[in-house]
């Protein structure tokens, strides 16, 4: 029996990723010979992070209108090329459709409609398609609308909160303690804004990463204490706009000078974006899509 490395993923995992739900993959199986999991050492299915991303490319095609019979049977060099000639517009247009109902089931005072809203998003297109291609969006529609006045704090709350409680649950169900590389999230004192690290966390846990997150405004020391306790790989940080640049230079440098040299600092968040450069031994990483490439260097380098 072939042993799944530890970043496989279980086929409850792989229906959350993918948004193919497991009589699918386990009928894709049977007929075409894909996927091909491998067994854990319970004997359920386990799917290599390959396979799933494999499964993740034929998904979008096949909501572009392909069939999965012609998708099998191309090259992984061949699905993605493909699906660089998938209309963008279709995924802007989705995502724009769903903050547009987002803001009318907050305005109408309706946060249950709204969860269900995002958990049928969450199981359409996966978990990585899910924080990258409609999250994001939704949280500047958020974000616009309570600034031009056109939602009350207490709706912005409210959608906070339903997102945090979807991307904790999803964290929460990936989460797997004998992962790699160990990251520590949080926030520096005075930046309140939390949504960004979790939805960092649900993307690197996907990939295999053991995630702990500290929640928002954790002094320097408490972090530093944390990523020795916890045997801590990666410190990240994440700055809104909000927070004063001036700032975060030198408390990027001051964990980076406090940390062991074999701990990468890394910065997120809109804040970072508006920064030219970063202390040596850090990395400014503004977009969720760069930490993905940033996981890859970590393990390239090891």
């Amino acid at each position: 029996m072939n042993q799944p490395a530890r970043s496989a993923l279980s086929i409850s995992a792989v229906e959350r990723e993918t948004g193919l739900s497991k009589d699918v993959l386990r009928k894709w199986e049977t007929r075409y010979g894909f996927p091909v999991p491998m067994r854990d050492t319970q004997g359920e299915r386990a799917y290599p992070p390959e396979q799933v991303e494999r499964l993740r490319l034929m998904k979008r095609l096949m909501d572009a209108g392909m069939r999965p019979s012609r998708l099998v049977t191309e090259s992984d060099a061949a699905l993605q090329a493909l699906t660089r000639q998938v209309p963008a517009g279709a995924a802007t247009a989705s995502a724009e459709m769903m903050a547009s109902v987002t803001l009318d089931m907050l305005r109408k005072q309706d946060p249950e409609g709204m969860r269900k809203i995002l958990q049928l998003e969450l199981l359409r297109c996966g978990v990585e398609r899910f924080v990258l291609d409609a999250l994001a969006p939704m949280n500047r529609a958020v974000g616009e609308a309570w600034a031009r006045g056109e939602l009350n704090i207490h709706e912005e709350h409210v959608y906070t909160e339903a997102v945090q409680w979807l991307l904790r649950d999803i964290i929460a169900k990936l989460s797997d303690a004998r992962g790699s590389p160990r990251v520590l999230l949080t926030t520096l004192p005075e930046e309140q804004h939390g949504l960004g690290i979790l939805m960092l966390a649900a993307l690197l846990a996907l990939r295999g990463a053991y995630c702990i997150s500290l929640g928002t405004q954790t002094p320097v020391q408490d972090i530093l204490q944390a990523a020795l306790a916890h045997n801590i790989d990666i410190v990240a940080l994440s700055f809104s706009n909000a927070y004063p640049q001036r700032r975060i230079l030198p408390a990027l440098a001051e964990l980076r000078e406090r940390l062991p040299e074999n701990r990468e600092v890394w910065s997120g968040g809109a804040g970072s974006a508006r920064l030219n450069s970063a202390p040596a031994g850090t990395h400014l990483i503004p977009e969720l899509e760069q930490a993905l490439k940033a996981l890859m260097n970590w393990r390239g380098a090891r």
